[in-house]
């Protein structure tokens, strides 16, 4: 009896440890599952998005640049102006400046970083459109030559060049005088000499001779003025005083 309620007792521990393993068991498989669902729930990010976000922070960072900027050159001004009155404050302006200073290295670098980032997204989505471009033209030009054969282009072809040639034929028929020559070609040479010889004659009658012209001196386009008719008659009266007054002596 005593060996039986130990046989049954042990049974029991066995099942209570069974049980107790096949529960955690369950509970870290439910428990993977979930994480497998919660990671199959992540949003891919489009690049157009990443692109606008990454502007975003490169423009934030340049806004904190010239915040900087502003703050290097008031401290500047600052010890400038304590310098000789005021040696600590002055320093304690230069450390401030140094600190500014190195806070734009650490921002112009990480700009620099996502500035090389949108640079290479925009071009790995310029790639990927060139390859999307290039399979879609590839699938297209396969699904034209599936409905192609050589055999058949060849036949066309041979159905083409007959056509063409059959359709010469008629026209070298069709240009054919009926019942043989209709005209004279020595009758037609002796018109077209007549002719010729007429339009010879025209072109003669129509020259005229050419005019002559007389090359005269033009006539003077100016008129004496006043001024210049009153100074001629002074120097005509001073030229017969002078005359006179010699002929006196």
């Amino acid at each position: 009896y005593e060996i039986r309620l130990s046989l049954v007792g042990s049974e029991m521990c066995i099942r209570d440890r069974v049980s107790t393993q096949s529960t955690g068991f369950s509970f870290f498989h439910r428990n993977t599952t979930n994480m497998k669902l919660f990671a199959k729930k992540s949003v891919e990010v489009s690049p157009k998005d990443s692109i606008a976000k990454l502007r975003d922070s490169i423009s934030m960072l340049e806004k904190r640049e010239e915040y900087l900027e502003k703050k290097i050159h008031k401290e500047r001004i600052f010890a400038k102006q304590n310098a000789a009155k005021n040696k600590r404050s002055a320093l304690m302006a230069l450390k401030r400046k140094k600190y500014y200073e190195n806070q734009i290295e650490r921002l112009s670098g990480a700009r620099m970083t996502l500035e090389t980032q949108v640079m290479t997204i925009e071009s790995a989505t310029v790639n990927l459109e060139a390859v999307n471009a290039m399979r879609q033209g590839a699938r297209a030009m396969k699904q034209m030559q599936a409905s192609m054969n050589i055999n058949d282009i060849d036949n066309i072809m041979e159905e083409v060049r007959e056509g063409i040639d059959d359709a010469r034929q008629i026209e070298e028929a069709l240009a054919q005088p009926i019942g043989g020559e209709m005209f004279d070609d020595d009758d037609l040479e002796a018109e077209l000499a007549e002719l010729q010889e007429e339009n010879l004659d025209e072109e003669l009658l129509s020259i005229k001779p050419p005019a002559t012209t007389l090359n005269l001196p033009d006539a003077p386009q100016t008129k004496p003025t006043p001024a210049k008719v009153a100074a001629a008659e002074e120097d005509d009266e001073l030229a017969s005083l002078e005359k006179s007054m010699s002929v006196a002596m």
